[in-house]
């Protein structure tokens, strides 16, 4: 595959110097990784500067460098620099323009949010084949092509990986795709040139806010994929104030919009929910017509999740019947309240990727609706990521009847010094949590403790396989460990 360097820059604001017939095979954004005939482009980042690399990239064979200022290099006579004003968001397009916009060729969906994002798009997932669709996934588990999964390291990835997804669900005949959308990428401009059909807002809670320092930025970046720049019909949750404010705004857009959420306001809402173990039962108003069915799913929020996933096959074009049908054998998600079978007698365990003070709070809330005993949860908070959140994590432990903190991804901060900060936030738990900084000596003690009617939440890590410690990823999966120490203690039972 190969593209001239004045197409691949096609509609782009630059200044080609060099030979702008000048042929290139791939595109990269690590000089580690360029091969022959690459471009390379020389982005910009949070902690270190792509120019700095460039000489590297040329050693290693890229013929053209996309640069936000000209590089002077030996040895580089023979190399073609493109000037932009913005290498992020070049790279975006020219990704698109390289893999021939392939988006334009299916229907794709962009949901983002907190809290929700990657049910939804199993939900929606489910819906689109239940009504005889070939689909894709991407987001925080990784790329699903039809049944094939492979892995991803962002939850929305870079723009040239993400181009390159996009053009493999094309060429395999795929009509549907959910994408998980991150305020990261949003505002890194990952997903700029990408063509969205539906764009979705589950919440907005507190997160990342170590990167976006305030909440109005974090929600202005969510916002993004609803502005001008990225047309779609749009679905809405308006339980909280920021999906009602950003449904106002794309009304006084004049946008296509539905509205979802508990409120009788909203276009979709319920009527009347029954939880139960292992199912739940809902008549919902779907845009004034009254639909009556259980899904496989448990939890208030799974209910705001099916709701979304609800409005986004409506504006789809999916049939109500056919959402109804899908969302009555729905998937279960990996990691998200994922049941660990034990055997008879011992307590339930689930294991569930909420790693934010609201997601924490409805987990143990709707894992607290299924239990006649106490409802324990163990859970930590990630290093190097928002520390404010920690004690509000804490703190939001505690609506659980006993908490075991430990740790979950320490990377390069003390386990110990992101606990005491947790523990901060608990001060009106006292005697109702214990400290144990490894996880599975944590969740053996969790399990430990309870009885036969009571139920484990393991929250933090849901779907991942992997502890990072330092700069180390060590094998680590919380349903495997579950699995394990649930058989543990039956054995010595």
């Amino acid at each position: 595959m190969g593209i001239s360097v004045k197409d691949l820059f096609a509609g782009i604001d630059c200044t080609i110097i060099g030979d702008a017939n000048e042929i290139v095979s791939g595109l990269q954004y690590r000089s580690d990784k360029c091969k022959a005939n690459d471009a390379f482009f020389c982005i910009v980042g949070l902690s270190v500067d792509g120019h700095s690399f460039a000489q590297d990239a040329i050693d290693r064979g890229a013929k053209v460098l996309v640069v936000e200022r000209k590089v002077y290099l030996a040895d580089a006579t023979d190399v073609t620099e493109v000037v932009v004003s913005d290498s992020r968001k070049a790279m975006a397009a020219a990704s698109a323009n390289f893999y021939g916009h392939p988006t334009e060729s299916f229907s794709l969906v962009g949901i983002t949010g907190t809290n929700g994002k990657t049910t939804t798009t199993y939900l929606v997932e489910c819906i689109a084949r239940e009504a005889g669709l070939r689909t894709g996934v991407i987001g925080t588990v990784g790329v699903k092509i039809g049944d094939e999964m492979s892995a991803s390291a962002h939850t929305t990835p870079e723009s040239p990986d993400l181009q390159e997804a996009f053009a493999r669900m094309r060429d395999a005949g795929c009509q549907l795709v959910a994408m998980e959308v991150s305020s990261h990428a949003l505002d890194l401009e990952r997903t700029w040139g990408t063509s969205f059909s539906v764009t979705a807002f589950s919440n907005l809670t507190q997160d990342h806010l170590d990167y976006h320092k305030t909440f109005e930025a974090y929600f202005d970046a969510k916002a993004l994929l609803f502005s001008a720049d990225y047309p779609a019909k749009r679905v809405i949750c308006i339980d909280d104030e920021w999906g009602a404010r950003l449904f106002a705004q794309c009304q006084d857009a004049g946008d296509e919009c539905i509205s979802v959420g508990f409120d009788a306001s909203a276009h979709i809402h319920p009527v009347s929910v029954e939880y139960a173990a292992s199912q739940t039962s809902v008549v919902l108003d779907v845009q004034g017509q009254e639909l009556a069915f259980s899904y496989p799913l448990v939890g208030r929020f799974n209910v705001s999740n099916v709701m979304l996933a609800f409005g986004i096959a409506r504006a789809a074009g999916i049939d109500a019947q056919v959402v109804v049908s899908a969302l009555s054998h729905a998937p279960q998600v990996p990691g998200r309240l994922q049941l660990v079978k034990g055997a008879p007698g011992q307590p339930a365990v689930f294991v569930d990727y909420a790693h934010t003070p609201d997601a924490l709070s409805k987990a143990i809330a709707s894992v607290a609706a299924l239990t006649q005993g106490r409802t324990i949860v163990v859970f930590g908070c990630g290093g190097d990521r928002d520390s404010a959140k920690r004690p509000i994590m804490g703190a939001a432990a505690l609506a659980s009847d006993f908490a075991v903190v430990t740790s979950d991804n320490p990377r390069t901060v003390d386990p110990l010094a992101i606990i005491d900060a947790i523990v901060a936030g608990m001060v009106e738990g006292e005697g109702r949590y214990a400290v144990e900084p490894d996880r599975r000596a944590a969740i053996a003690h969790a399990i430990s403790l309870a009885g036969p009617q009571d139920s484990v939440l393991i929250a933090g890590k849901g779907h991942e396989e992997y502890q990072i410690v330092g700069n180390e990823t060590l094998h680590f999966s919380d349903v495997e460990v579950a699995g394990e120490e649930l058989s543990a203690a039956a054995g010595r039972a």
